[in-house]
């Protein structure tokens, strides 16, 4: 181990210099998979232990970000699909998220909750409320929470959220539907205001988006990491900005 250390550190100061020269992406989206498998291969007999190391990786990560100037971190911690699971192994995680949310905003980072918050158990849905709420005017790294989200159901939200709007101001599905175009639902997502993704990174080795961020992705650019979330290092972190900070990017052309 002491030989190792000096070897990262010096290979992590490598890293760094290359990227003095490279783009940072302005918003880094992150699937944080692999918590349940770490803590099996770790030899953990209760799997909450891998969601809570996974939750405790955040911090780091956000450090991280701050260090290169990224603007925006979106975090995938809970999709729609996983509110269907037993209630034994739900509702740990759900303290979980809920500890780690009121945790970001003791620390102070600027919380935006994302996500089908009428779906999640009333507690959960409150403190998310909270860190909204009370870190809204908070500067600097914005937070992205995605609890509760699902891709379909964000582009399904945004699209109803418009039609409210509209119909509100009394405008008629004709008038609308001849105006209506990409920038108008864009309006309604859960990130409005917001870059869109430009790097988004998975941990674990599976290589698909599942749903995530699926309308802002369109030019996204994606780094697959074979590492479990839990194990996720600054050099891996650093590797991902070394592979978006090489690509050119082409926009669709």
């Amino acid at each position: 181990m002491g030989l190792r250390d000096p070897l990262y550190w010096l290979y992590e100061r490598r890293l760094e210099r290359k990227l003095q020269s490279c783009q940072t992406p302005r918003h880094v989206g992150v699937i944080l998979d692999g918590n349940r498998r770490w803590a099996k291969t770790s030899g953990l007999a209760n799997v909450n232990k891998g969601h809570q190391a996974g939750a405790d990786k955040i911090f780091e990560l956000l450090g991280w970000c701050n260090e290169v100037g990224v603007q925006v971190v979106t975090l995938w911690l809970l999709s729609t699909d996983n509110l269907s699971r037993a209630r034994e192994e739900l509702d740990p995680l759900l303290r979980i998220i809920e500890d780690t949310v009121r945790r970001l905003q003791r620390e102070g980072w600027h919380v935006n909750p994302m996500g089908a918050l009428d779906l999640l158990p009333g507690e959960t849905a409150a403190v998310l409320k909270e860190a909204g709420s009370a870190t809204s005017g908070y500067p600097g790294l914005i937070v992205n929470v995605a609890v509760g989200y699902g891709g379909r159901r964000e582009i399904a939200d945004a699209v109803r959220s418009l039609l409210l709007a509209e119909a509100a101001k009394g405008t008629g599905i004709e008038e609308l539907a001849e105006r209506l175009d990409s920038e108008h639902i864009a309006e309604h997502l859960y990130t409005r205001g917001q870059p869109d993704p430009d790097l988004l990174i998975r941990t674990s080795g599976e290589q698909r988006l599942s749903g995530f961020l699926l309308w802002q992705s369109a030019h996204s650019e994606f780094y697959f990491c074979e590492v479990f979330w839990p194990a996720f290092r600054k050099v891996d972190f650093l590797r991902a900005l070394r592979s978006y900070g090489v690509r050119h990017r082409r926009f669709g052309t």
